[in-house]
């Protein structure tokens, strides 16, 4: 089993705890990215630099994922991809994504995104993480790397 992390737009503190989880359950972790990033000097965890271009990182984790495999991700495509493959997902503000929900979330993206090219006015991204979205992706990763080792 091993942690792969979407990891251009991944926010920092979220990185911060992915570090922290994989040296605690000496798990390895991939962080794949168009661009150089720092990445804590350990066996753990290291960094895959892709090509810039729309989806390479994405494709190169599609590549590379394994069923059981944990996949960090805020791309609603990606996530669908790699729970098909059998690998287990969240985003980092720790809501998981299953066969069962993965459907219902990839609608609701194409439905905004057909608002928003129709000129409907939507507000903008997400809300800055807070305390309780860390530890609740804190906290799902925990559990879905507890699930992953069973």
């Amino acid at each position: 089993m091993k942690i792969w992390v979407d990891a251009d737009a991944c926010p920092a503190v979220i990185k911060e705890i992915i570090f922290r989880a994989a040296q605690r359950t000496q798990t390895v972790t991939t962080l794949v990215a168009n661009h150089a990033m720092r990445v804590p000097a350990t066996q753990y965890v290291s960094l895959l630099q892709v090509n810039k271009g729309f989806d390479i990182a994405d494709n190169e984790i599609v590549k590379r994922v394994q069923s059981g495999d944990v996949v960090i991700t805020a791309d609603i495509p990606l996530a669908a991809e790699v729970i098909e493959l059998g690998a287990l997902a969240i985003n980092p503000r720790g809501e998981e994504y299953t066969t069962h929900n993965i459907k219902s979330i990839l609608n609701m993206r194409d439905f905004m995104d057909t608002m928003r090219s129709s000129g409907v006015e939507m507000s903008g991204g997400p809300p800055k993480l807070s305390n309780a979205d860390k530890q609740a992706f804190g906290n799902a990763l925990d559990r879905l790397l507890t699930k992953a080792r069973s």
